[in-house]
């Protein structure tokens, strides 16, 4: 084991889990007085998502959902004749847009005729047009060749995201979480708490009187969440709205059970924030030591992320990376310049003329 792999299992040991082991995949765990945990698998290298089940009246509240897949749909099948038993699924709440949290929404909502909880960013995010289409759109294949990206490498990042499961399907109709609403669930009252960056309005929910947080993608005990720019929006700065949400979090209580979307619910909150803060604010660092020359954000990702697997993975690397490059544009750190349709950027010097975001938009 390397100096930075034990350095790495010391930081992680600072936190506490629990349990030591996730229940089975499809198989559910209860973790509290009429609260459940799914086990819900996934066909990626990150092989499943949590999923929450809580008690209410006569039935029951689900937060988030799968993806949208054959296995999602055998899984709730069980879970509806053998663990509801029944009892019908009565809301169904989405703590954010992205495919593995609200693949079966409608499918859900339409098998018991039952409301959808989440915010208006979410909602409006599952609307916009999915990137799941026969031909890349022109602004699909400007905005990665801007990148740095070859025809053929443009191609390889869309058929990535052909598949059906990344075609998300909105509910005809939701009802809206905004934050600091309470929704009594049960014998519980859950505060949502609305967190920005890695989804537009990302809806946690904490429980004061038992020290729960059902921390969706916001918090994650030992992966960092993505924090990416897409083509939708090229020009935006989520990760200034992610540290933002980091310091928001602190102010839930240190003691709190985490409940989060991936790997094991943990204890250690304030602990894990200041993890997440470091982390991209140690890429911060490495971009502004290599920008002295001007560099794509290809180039750039390959610093970041040197090692990936596929073009799935090199898609969010770029994403992640751009949002990185973004967040220094728009504190005046860096310059860019449109080189042979490639952006490069580099350290903005005093005399440099080169447009940042931080300033007047230029149409």
């Amino acid at each position: 084991m390397s100096d930075l792999d034990l350095q790495a299992k010391l930081r992680h040991n600072a936190l506490e889990f629990p349990w030591s082991e996730p229940p089975e995949q499809g198989h559910l765990r209860e973790l509290a007085d009429g609260l459940l945990w799914l086990r819900m698998p996934l066909p990626f290298g990150l092989d499943h998502i949590n999923l929450y089940l809580l008690r209410h009246e006569h039935g029951w509240v689900v937060v988030d959902t799968g993806l949208n897949t054959d296995q999602s749909i055998a899984v709730w099948e069980r879970v509806c004749s053998e663990v509801l038993q029944g009892e019908p699924v009565l809301a169904v709440i989405a703590t954010h847009c992205h495919y593995d949290h609200t693949g079966m929404v409608v499918w859900l909502s339409d098998r018991f005729q039952c409301p959808v909880y989440m915010t208006f960013g979410e909602y409006s995010s599952i609307l916009l047009p999915s990137a799941a289409v026969d031909e890349a759109p022109w602004q699909f294949r400007q905005f990665y060749q801007r990148a740095g990206l070859s025809t053929d490498e443009v191609d390889g990042l869309h058929a990535a995201v052909g598949s059906s499961m990344f075609k998300n399907e909105a509910p005809h109709s939701y009802r809206r979480l905004r934050d600091g609403d309470l929704l009594s669930i049960g014998k519980r009252r859950w505060r949502i708490v609305v967190g920005a960056g890695h989804s537009p309005e990302h809806a946690c929910l904490y429980n004061e009187e038992d020290q729960l947080l059902i921390s969706g993608d916001q918090v994650l005990p030992r992966i960092t969440s993505s924090i990416c720019i897409t083509v939708t929006e090229p020009e935006a700065n989520p990760l200034q709205e992610w540290l933002n949400s980091l310091k928001r979090l602190r102010s839930i209580p240190d003691t709190v059970l985490v409940l989060p979307a991936h790997e094991l619910p943990f204890r250690g909150l304030h602990f894990r924030l200041q993890q997440l803060q470091q982390h991209h604010e140690l890429h911060l660092d490495q971009l502004m030591s290599a920008l002295e020359s001007p560099q794509s954000v290809d180039q750039c990702r390959a610093l970041l992320f040197p090692r990936v697997r596929n073009s799935f993975d090199r898609l969010m690397a770029i994403g992640e990376t751009q949002a990185h490059l973004n967040f220094l544009m728009e504190e005046g750190s860096l310059q860019r310049e449109l080189c042979d349709e490639v952006w490069r950027y580099s350290l903005k010097h005093s005399d440099a003329q080169a447009v940042t975001l931080a300033e007047d938009i230029h149409v």
